[in-house]
């Protein structure tokens, strides 16, 4: 590997911002001189009371056709939109998307959502979308493999809850879990706080942040939760 190489991986770190419900955005340093934005599941703001920021995007994702997810309408940029399963591929990111239940709420089949398994700059990310199964099927577990950060549902009602999450979360053994989905000021959604999450994973005292900047080289060895600010 090249000196500058070496230097980028040590220098440049992707950062991720968490917008509420499942919406995130991710800035994926390429080099010195260039980076590349990911924007998953951008909600309408109308639909459930939170606010979106305006947003760009080089790649889009979106993991189901439900108005709390697939807002691309309010996104900018000439960009790639991946909106199901397969396998797509944007300036060095690398998208594989694999479908999963959305579940049932009550008596209502809510269909199916996609996972999403994004590789870029050495660092694997795996969003669940509405994920609502009891457990990953052997085939899921194969297609998402080792991860380094995972977004994982954890308000209940329409996903999994903390205690399904924490179920998921042994399954994967991500190095990083960030909880979305989950309840906020003036979410219209009645869901489950990310105390209850917190607790059932024995971290309590968890001090939300702004964003999370990560480089390959400062991943840890031991499972971290990180609670973002939306």
């Amino acid at each position: 590997m090249e000196d500058l190489e070496i230097l980028n991986i040590i220098i440049n770190k992707m950062e991720i911002l968490w917008h509420g419900q499942s919406c995130f955005e991710i800035r994926v340093p390429l080099n010195q001189n260039e980076k590349k934005t990911i924007v998953i599941d951008p909600f309408s703001p109308d639909y459930i009371g939170l606010k979106l920021p305006p947003l760009a995007a080089d790649v889009l994702l979106i993991t189901h056709q439900h108005a709390d997810h697939n807002n691309s309408e309010a996104i900018k940029g000439d960009f790639l939109l991946v909106d199901g399963p397969g396998e797509y591929e944007s300036g060095g990111i690398f998208v594989r998307g694999i479908p999963a239940s959305h579940g049932n709420a009550g008596k209502e089949d809510l269909g199916g959502t996609t996972i999403y398994v994004i590789e870029a700059e050495g660092i694997k990310v795996c969003h669940l979308g509405d994920f609502n199964q009891n457990e990953l099927t052997p085939e899921q577990s194969e297609a998402i493999g080792d991860v380094d950060i995972l977004m994982i549902p954890i308000g209940g009602h329409y996903t999994i809850d903390g205690a399904g999450a924490s179920k998921i979360i042994n399954q994967i053994e991500p190095k990083i879990v960030l909880p979305m989905h989950y309840k906020l000021p003036g979410l219209k959604v009645d869901l489950k706080e990310v105390a209850s999450f917190l607790k059932i994973m024995g971290q309590e005292n968890i001090e939300a942040q702004p964003s999370f900047k990560i480089k390959q080289l400062g991943l840890p060895d031991e499972m971290k939760i990180v609670v973002l600010k939306p």
